[in-house]
């Protein structure tokens, strides 16, 4: 699939900051950090666990269940009890759009 949505606009999201939208009828979290836009499931590998309601920590978050850490440029995890990555998404931004592109 090469459509790339619509999902939000970088000026209603903080830097840093993070927000859950819906694309493609999936819920993915967007972050923006260092005036960069990134996207990753919000989906805990671990448990399922919701990764937009944790914390964010520099270019990680923080799982809110168990405290799994994820790296948010990649959707690699940082610490137990994840093993395996969430997935990521290409984002463009353009102008004050935020569009993403689902793996």
């Amino acid at each position: 699939m090469d459509t790339f949505f619509p999902v939000a606009r970088l000026s209603e999201i903080p830097d840093p900051g993070k927000q859950v939208v819906e694309c493609d009828e999936q819920l993915v979290v967007l972050f923006h950090v260092d005036g960069k836009v990134y996207c990753l499931d919000d989906v805990c590998t671990h448990d399922g666990g919701p990764l937009g309601e944790g914390t964010l920590d520099g270019c990680a978050i923080i799982c809110p269940r168990h405290g799994a850490r994820f790296d948010i440029r990649t959707g690699k995890p940082l610490s137990m009890p994840a093993t395996q990555p969430t997935r990521q998404h290409e984002v463009r931004v353009d102008g004050d759009q935020i569009l993403v592109k689902l793996a």
